[in-house]
């Protein structure tokens, strides 16, 4: 059992990916995709009037403020477009494959989290109306059902409040969350880079192994959103998976070439 996680940067090759995903699962490897949608979303933002916002955490975790407006575009391009048009890839190859937000079944559930703390201009200032939360709980039941059905699981934010109300998760976390949950044999955490980079965005400087037990000092040399992947790595090794790798989702076959060590490899 595998998790895939997907970013949704420029350069990422979705057909490589799902052509690669086809090929594994018809040869019988359990697995379930989590997918995100950062740059279409940004796009469908700026165009409607609403551009995104970024906030950096005094921890120096950069995330998007998601007020209700921004969290109804997230929901527009990940459940929508970005979820369907992965969904529409894989039953062109012969994957029966279903699309579900982490909202849908509660598949990924934890607490509301309606403010966050942003460093401005060297201050630290509250702001409010946010829409966020960090996965708590994974619905394993129904992902085991879907799995169980022979249905590949196509999965993206947002998550459910223990509210009910919708709410914006990392979705590398929340891929991680879901690999311990599910005892996954591994995590691959594919993104627009071959992993993670020394010296950024210097290709060449990529370090390719990682002790589980040594992660979270490898936080400074990630940059911007790989900081969360390194994080999310951290918490699935910390759950139990058996390795995490950071690969590259530009290049052909990739999530096969991550499985074969390609890239940064945390056991």
């Amino acid at each position: 059992m595998i998790v895939v996680k997907v970013g949704g940067s420029e350069g990422i090759d979705l057909d490589a990916v799902c052509a690669d995903i086809a090929h594994l699962w018809s040869a019988g490897t359990r697995m379930v995709l989590v997918h995100g949608g950062s740059a279409e979303t940004n796009r469908v933002a700026e165009a409607l009037g609403h551009p995104p916002k970024f906030v950096t955490s005094p921890s120096g975790f950069t995330s998007r403020f998601t007020d209700r407006a921004t969290l109804e575009i997230f929901e527009m391009v990940y459940c929508g477009k970005v979820n369907k048009g992965i969904v529409e890839r894989l039953q062109r190859l012969g994957v029966n494959a279903v699309g579900l937000s982490g909202l849908d079944g509660r598949i990924f559930e934890g607490k509301h989290k309606d403010s966050v703390r942003s460093v401005e201009d060297g201050k630290v200032k509250v702001l409010r109306g946010d829409h966020t939360g960090t996965v708590e709980k994974v619905n394993t039941h129904l992902v085991e059902l879907l799995l169980d059905g022979g249905y590949l699981p196509v999965l993206t934010p947002p998550g459910a409040s223990f509210d009910g109300v919708a709410v914006n998760v990392d979705g590398d976390r929340a891929a991680a969350a879901l690999a311990a949950a599910m005892h996954a044999e591994a995590l691959l955490l594919l993104s627009n880079v071959p992993g993670l980079l020394r010296a950024f965005p210097d290709e060449s400087s990529l370090i390719e192994r990682i002790d589980a037990s040594d992660v979270e000092a490898y936080l400074e040399f990630a940059q911007g959103r790989m900081k969360k992947k390194v994080l999310g790595a951290a918490e699935a090794v910390q759950g139990g998976v058996g390795r995490v790798i950071f690969g590259d989702a530009r290049v052909e076959g990739p999530v096969s070439a991550a499985l074969a060590g390609r890239g940064t490899v945390v056991s």
